[in-house]
């Protein structure tokens, strides 16, 4: 029986191989180039246009998102020539964005179409042809593959006349610490780079027809000059403001944006500032001489007035925020540091500490308007009683505008329309329908509890805006086991608040505890229990766009292994390369380097492990997560193998005896992840990742006689195993002793 299942075995394993044969080389995105006009004056700018179609179900990372967070930005490295000088940096046009839940922060990215432009100043006559080398990265959330690419393009020949021009210096300016940093080639001195948000708008008008782009094509060229890629947060247009190309915006997160924002305006009503001026206002338009029709009609125009005013806050917010707004909001200590002072003065406005009001002269001056009767004063009540409510509304509106100045330009717009649109609902409707005035609960205490539930609220979102600054500056002062204890503590504080343990400065008497108030007492330690398991490791993927990423904790669970359990998972042949900046999970023991692996392997008489992956790889980390995780994986990972993780997206530049040219390519390979790849791609034929293929060290050094056919995504932690124990029993076939066979 033996005999027969090993039998079986082999030729699964033959029948794998065979089929795994017909892997190849994927191309999800494809670039052609362009130029904004073949010829100019010296003295003159030029964009250099790439354009880039991507395959069904695929996205192209685009240039305008924190290089450092993970996934390959665009990026591109031009040949040096005194004939020409960048201008800016490159900038992608309608690039979507979206909060990646692995890598913790918002990516852009397009989907079909693409395109990135790089401006230049040329300065010399002649037929000028523009060189330059340009990686990127290609991911698909069907099976979580990534595609690294690596292409020299060819822009030209532009034809440039006139007399030659000096190359203008660069500004100097001094790089903002915590910012991506890096330079774009120029022949001068390289200024540090810093976001070029794209206006669309502008953007529209200088792209030429398709027809009238001078075709070009690609080059291999030894490429030496520094490359970084410009962040931005682009995420505006409509595909119809750049014609075919452009890429829809992400409808769906400004949508739910705007829910939020009508929610929090729901809230704003049940204030003590609020809620006591409902019927108050509402009878001013259900008495008097008018009419029932123009009474009604004139509480439209005063709901349709508080929507105005608050979307003009809006628009006044965006034009504030400039186009560098949203970059800078999202990037630099400065503004996230204001934000978190506001969220915590405001929350602690809330609580009771103290009131913040407006000048009493403006809300005289204001209410007098309103006295003065027709159109013109029921928008001047509409003012009046944004004015007025400030307290309560402040908070709340500084709230989503905080919030809305990390995304897109139009953020804050849809915000106040969502905010006013429920905030002027009640009053609209209760015009129209005043005997539903009667169902309304009278004023009371409970007005007062909503404040400071909100006041949590707040207090809890301050610290958001603190841990992008800490996060960007490598401050340490928030990490994530502290930031959960904050917000454990503020969520336990408002369960006990809620049952009436401790009241505050503005509280009534809490003579018994109603269904409400019970209901959101148990809401609040809900969440307060759902966030204990994250202080010893639980990934709380709920809570992941506002949870600072997991690393090293103060809490853990882990005391209870054993001395003998730890040492065998620390023991290892030699000391790894690499090991200061790249780690496996879980704690597994390895190697990120393929010879030392085999070196180890042969030693303790072991087959490898070899996984490909790389940084950006959303899909690698749901493997680690959930297969790699399981206890059968694990313990098969750590006893029976070597394992190598090589990192095809690693920018560590290799010491120079290592550098190599590629017999695939004719390309050099100078950094990490660029053998990695070149290793992948010529070993397996296989560009994506992730792949994790069985390899005997006492094989061939061609890679091919692996010991079961390589697999990529495997989201069954059963058939990992499976996976696993062919290679072994391969493993073990091969490399016993001839007596034994």
């Amino acid at each position: 029986m033996t005999s027969f299942k090993n039998i079986l075995l082999v030729l699964l394993l033959v029948l794998g191989t065979a089929a795994g044969a017909t892997a190849q080389v994927l191309t999800p995105t494809k670039l052609s180039v362009a130029l904004s006009s073949p010829t100019a004056k010296a003295g003159e700018e030029v964009d250099l246009i790439v354009n880039a179609r991507i395959d069904d179900k695929w996205h192209l990372y685009a240039t305008d998102f924190d290089p450092d967070l993970g996934p390959t930005a665009f990026t591109f490295s031009f040949t040096k020539s005194p004939a020409y000088e960048l201008v800016g940096k490159p900038k992608s046009i309608n690039s979507q964005k979206h909060y990646d839940e692995v890598f913790k922060g918002d990516v852009t990215y397009f989907e079909k179409t693409g395109q990135i432009r790089q401006r230049i100043r040329v300065l010399q006559p002649g037929a000028l042809t523009v060189k330059a080398n340009v990686e990127y990265q290609s991911c698909t959330d069907v099976d979580g593959r990534c595609i690294p690419g690596d292409e020299t393009l060819s822009f030209g020949p532009i034809t440039v006349t006139g007399a030659a021009v000096p190359a203008q210096a660069p500004e100097s300016k001094p790089a903002k610490p915590g910012a991506p940093t890096g330079a774009v080639a120029t022949p001068a001195a390289p200024p540090t780079a810093t976001a070029v948000p794209i206006d669309t708008a502008v953007t529209a008008a200088v792209v030429p027809p398709a027809s009238t782009m001078p075709a070009a094509s690609a080059a291999t060229s030894d490429d030496t000059m520094a490359s970084v890629p410009a962040p931005t947060t682009a995420t505006v247009a409509a595909s119809a403001a750049v014609g075919a190309n452009g890429a829809e915006p992400a409808k769906e997160s400004l949508l739910a944006f705007a829910f939020g924002a009508f929610l929090f305006g729901l809230s704003a009503l049940v204030t003590p500032c609020v809620f006591p001026l409902i019927p108050m206002t509402v009878s001013f338009f259900t008495s008097g001489n008018d009419s029932r029709q123009r009474g009604i009609l004139k509480a439209f125009v005063y709901g349709l007035s508080i929507i105005v005013i608050y979307v003009l806050i809006g628009v006044v917010v965006a034009a504030l925020l400039g186009e560098d707004g949203p970059n800078l909001i999202a990037t630099h200590w400065l503004p996230n540091l204001i934000f978190f002072t506001v969220f915590v003065v405001f929350g602690l406005s809330f609580l009771g500490l103290f009131e913040i009001t407006l000048p009493h002269g403006m809300v005289n001056k204001i209410d007098a308007q309103a006295d003065k009767g027709g159109w013109g004063g029921v928008f001047f009540m509409a003012l009046t009683l944004v004015v007025v409510s400030f307290s309560c509304t402040g908070p709340i509106v500084a709230s989503i505008l905080g919030l809305a100045a990390r995304g897109e330009r139009i953020t804050p717009v849809i915000g106040m329309l969502g905010f006013s649109l429920a905030f002027a609902l009640p009053f609209t409707l209760f015009a129209v329908f005043p005997t539903w005035l009667k169902s309304l609960p009278r004023s009371g205490g409970w007005l007062n509890t909503v404040k400071v539930v909100l006041g949590f609220v707040e207090l809890m979102l301050a610290l958001k805006f603190l841990s992008m600054a800490d996060l960007a500056y490598h401050w340490n002062l928030l990490p994530r086991d502290i930031y959960l204890v904050l917000w454990i503590a503020l969520s336990g504080l408002l369960g006990l608040y809620l049952l009436g343990r401790f009241k505050l400065s503005h509280d009534s008497d809490l003579t018994h505890l109603s269904v409400g108030r019970l209901l959101m007492a148990v809401l609040a330690f809900s969440f307060m229990t759902y966030l204990i398991p994250g202080l010893f490791g639980a990934p709380l993927p709920l809570l992941a766009g506002y949870l600072p990423p997991q690393s090293s904790r103060d809490f853990t669970l882990a005391a209870t292994a054993t001395p003998v359990a730890t040492a065998k998972m620390n023991a290892l042949c030699e000391a790894p390369r690499y090991n200061e900046f790249l780690e496996l999970p879980h704690g597994l023991p390895g190697y990120f380097d393929l010879e030392q692996a085999k070196r180890c392997a042969k030693a303790e008489n072991k087959p490898i492990f070899i996984d490909f992956t790389g940084h950006a790889c959303v899909n690698c980390r749901k493997m680690e997560a959930t297969v790699w995780s399981n206890p059968e994986v694990l313990r098969r990972l750590r006893d029976d193998y070597v394992v190598v993780a090589l990192y095809v997206d690693d920018k560590t530049e290799l010491p120079a005896a290592e550098q190599y040219t590629s017999k695939y390519d004719n390309k050099l390979k100078s950094t990490l992840g660029k053998k990695n790849a070149d290793l992948q791609l010529t070993g397996f034929n296989v560009n994506a990742q992730p792949f994790y293929v069985l390899l005997d060290p006492n094989a061939p050094a061609d890679l091919q006689h692996t010991l079961a056919t390589p697999i990529a995504y495997e989201p069954d932690a059963e058939a990992f195993v499976k996976f696993l124990d062919a290679g072994l029993a391969r493993y073990r076939q091969q490399n016993q002793p001839v007596a034994n066979r």
